[in-house]
């Protein structure tokens, strides 16, 4: 049967996502760690299909204020990432990147903006790069596009991939500890129905 929204998965495909987001996220934790020059450990990340609504309260807070890192992908695997990342993540890489102190989402100058952006093209291009040759397809990223906003208001942008596929979502929690203190950051992986049938049919997951 062929795919055509998330709801259609079978429990050994929703598995094969799962390992697809932990191989994703290990090689992007590997390239932050080479870009900030500073070991970086990651806890296995939790990995949870959800509804838009349910995926916004396991991220966390709607209103709570978080910089978001969308990329759209296309070719082989059409659809988008987005990258949530709280104000210590932030707030790590900048002072990792710039040596700068007491950094807030609210006063982000340009500086500030193109470590953060050059931190989600990193990771997300490693992510990509991963899953790309696990599964022997050609994936291309846009330029990463930077949002501050609430949290609510970020994820209305994946709101409108997700009225084509449904409306579930792959998400991804990842915690990392950089010099010994946790930081955490959300990955959200939105391939349109038909790139989700092709990466699972590469992958021999399809019944």
């Amino acid at each position: 049967m062929a795919i055509q929204k998330y709801e259609d998965l079978n429990y050994n495909q929703i598995e094969v996502l799962r390992e697809i987001g932990n191989i994703g996220s290990g090689n992007a934790a590997t390239a932050l760690s080479s870009m900030l020059g500073k070991r970086i450990s990651m806890d296995v990340p939790k990995t949870a299909l959800a509804d838009f609504d349910r995926a916004i309260h396991l991220i966390g807070d709607p209103e709570r204020l978080t910089a978001g890192i969308i990329v759209k992908l296309s070719g082989d695997i059409d659809g988008m990432l987005l990258h949530l990342f709280e104000e210590p993540f932030a707030a790590s890489v900048i002072t990792g990147m710039t040596g700068k102190e007491n950094i807030s989402l609210e006063t982000l100058d340009d500086t500030d903006v193109s470590v953060l952006c050059e931190i989600g093209n990193i990771m997300s291009g490693s992510y990509v790069a991963a899953v790309a040759n696990l599964v022997g397809m050609k994936v291309d990223m846009s330029v990463p596009m930077l949002a501050v906003d609430m949290l609510g208001a970020i994820m209305s942008v994946p709101a409108v991939e997700l009225s084509q596929t449904g409306d579930t979502v792959l998400v991804i929690k990842e915690n990392f500890t950089i010099d010994s203190v946790e930081i955490k950051s959300d990955l959200l992986l939105i391939p349109s129905a038909g790139s989700l049938g092709g990466l699972l049919d590469r992958l021999g997951a399809m019944v």
